[in-house]
This record gives C-alpha cells, structure tokens and sequence, in this order.
C-alpha cells in the first residue's frame, strides 16, 4: 500500500511566508500532506486545542527557524515554541532547520524586542540538543528538507495514511471498535456535563434561599444627622435585589450603599454613606462569602483608593433566576426598587 504522511510545518509566519512555501513545496512534490499553522489563528488560544489536535495526528513535525521568536502566549512562551515543545512530548519526529549565521538576512525580519532576542536565543539551543540542519536560503532550505524527510520515512517511518479502499478489513473493524469506543466516552462526558448543570442548579437556589432566610435592619439616612435617620428591616435578599444590576460591571462599596438606600428610601438618601460604612462592608462580606461577589479584576489608576466589586460567575446566575426560582420555591417577592426618577 502507497502511504501518505502528514507533516506539520512550524515556524514564525510573516517573515518565513517563502520559505514556508518552499518547505510545502516539497512536500507536496514527495507526495505528501502539509499541515501548517496559517491554516490557524495561532495567537488565539480557543483554537490552540485544533493545533494541538492536529498535532497529535501528524506524522512528523518540521520547525524552521530564522530571526523572529514570533508572538508570545501570556505566560511569555512563543506559539512556535509551544507547538515545538507539544510535538516533542508527543514522541513526534521532530527535523529540524535554523538559518546559518552568515545568511544574508533583511533588517526588518529580525527581533527587536530584547526579551524576545533572548528567547529566541534560548529557543534555538533547544533545538539544537537534536540533530539539525542549517540553511542559507529558500532554495538551500528546499534541499535540505527533502533530503531530511526522505531519511525520516525510510529510518523511522509512521503509521501515515492510505486510501480507504487500500486498507484490508481486519485494519477497519479495528477503527470501526476504536470510534465505537470514542464515541461511548464522549456520550458519558455529555451525561456528566448535564449533571454539572442540574447541580449549578441547585447551587443558585440554594444561594437564594440563603439569601432570602437572612434578615438585616439598619437605618438610612437622607441627612448627615444619623439620629434623623429611618430604621429599615429587609433580607439578603433585598440587598442583593437592590445592588446586583450595578455589579454586572463593577462598583464601589459606596455605590453599593447608594444603591441599597435607593432600594429602601427612594431619592433625596445622604450621598455620603447613607448606611454606616460598617453595615455596607458587613453586608458586602456576606455576599462575598456567598460566592456571589468579589473584587473587580479591572485595572484603575493607583490614586483611586476605592474598594471595586464586581458579579461572580454563580451571582450573575443568582440574578439571573432570581424571580423566577423565588417563584417556583414560593418564597417571599421582593419589592421593585423605586427608579432614580421616582
């Protein structure tokens, strides 16, 4: 049987688009099948899980090496040396091609970040712990990649690919047994998926009636003399109720405070602190300890010495199912606070 084999062509891509070609070029002239990561958005990490797939599927993996590191992921690693390191831990038959020194090589396609000189530095030595070759040119390039990949097939060939009709009926049942098989696992990763779903469930409702089982008085004011101020009594609830849609983004805890004397008071409250500062850190603990809120991840400048808190992932859901699953629990309603227009 004539087998085809897969080889992934790696490598930074602007500065290499020729020398690419020439690579797939000969490739395609021996008769077999390119892969390479233009046929992918290598800086998104959503499809790194394709590269890695087809990876995992290749027969052997080329890297070609010149003066770029290329784009880096957020833990400072290039997607070229990502890919690298992943064929490696596959046990993939790795050739290897980094430029010559004295090549002739434009300006404007070497590194000019220092970190990434140095990366690059390093990366290159690792390559260099296996055999390699070193090219001048695309046409020197060419050569040297056919040769390579002719030595590699004929002293470590793969299992490769051939045509369907070519392959005899032993080889089909034993991949008709191992989709079988696949596909039983992925049926059994979807059950266990839609349990996780009916348990988040369960987790909102439950936070729910936490929240609404959990009575708070306080008083707010709509004067600086707290002893004018009105004694409220209302739930968790109520103050999750009144603060939550403000959290979608971020607020601070004085936001908060505001938006709880709404709630209760309507407009005209006290701007500052209408509730003790105490009761609204106090309540806002109580949220956070729920899993409902946290500390916003947004960035502000050092002089902003506000305290911001955004929703969870569970308090986005909280408020999401609030009234409908207060509904269905036939739990006490919660009033509609009252509009900044009245």
């Amino acid at each position: 049987m004539s087998k085809k084999y897969q080889v992934f062509i790696s490598s930074t891509y602007q500065d290499l688009k020729d020398e690419r070609e020439q690579v797939i070029k000969a490739v395609l002239e021996m008769g077999h099948i390119p892969v390479g990561m233009e046929m992918f958005s290598a800086a998104d990490e959503e499809q790194w899980k394709i590269i890695a797939r087809q990876i995992d599927e290749i027969d052997y993996y080329a890297i070609i090496v010149a003066h770029r590191y290329g784009s880096v992921t957020p833990e400072g690693l290039s997607f070229t040396e990502k890919e690298y390191d992943y064929a490696v831990g596959k046990g993939v038959p790795v050739l290897g091609f980094v430029i010559d020194d004295s090549a002739a090589w434009p300006k404007n396609k070497h590194e000019e970040d220092s970190k990434n000189q140095k990366r690059l530095t390093e990366f290159k030595k690792k390559i260099k712990n296996r055999l390699i070759q070193f090219w001048k040119n695309k046409e020197d390039l060419h050569g040297k990649f056919s040769i390579s990949l002719m030595k590699a097939i004929t002293g470590n060939p793969r299992t490769g690919w051939v045509r369907a009709s070519d392959v005899a009926g032993p080889e089909v049942t034993k991949e008709l047994t191992r989709l079988s098989s696949e596909n039983a696992t992925l049926r059994t990763q979807i059950d266990s998926l839609l349990r996780a779903g009916e348990g988040h469930q369960d987790e909102v409702r439950s936070a729910i009636k936490i929240l609404s089982n959990n009575a708070r008085t306080f008083s707010v004011r709509k004067t600086n003399k707290w002893d004018e101020a009105t004694s409220y009594d209302c739930s968790l609830a109520d103050v999750f109720h009144f603060s939550a849609p403000n959290l979608i983004t971020e607020n601070t805890s004085l936001g908060v405070a505001h938006n709880i004397a709404l709630g209760l008071a309507g407009t005209g409250y006290f701007t500052n602190w209408p509730i003790g500062k105490n009761i609204v850190s106090d309540m806002i603990a109580d949220l956070a300890a729920l899993d409902l809120i946290e500390p916003s991840k947004k960035k502000h400048s050092v002089s902003d010495i506000d305290n911001y808190w955004s929703l969870t992932k569970l308090g986005k859901q909280v408020l999401k199912e609030f009234r409908r699953v207060r509904l269905e629990e036939g739990l006490k309603s919660v009033a509609e606070p009252p509009s900044e227009n009245g």
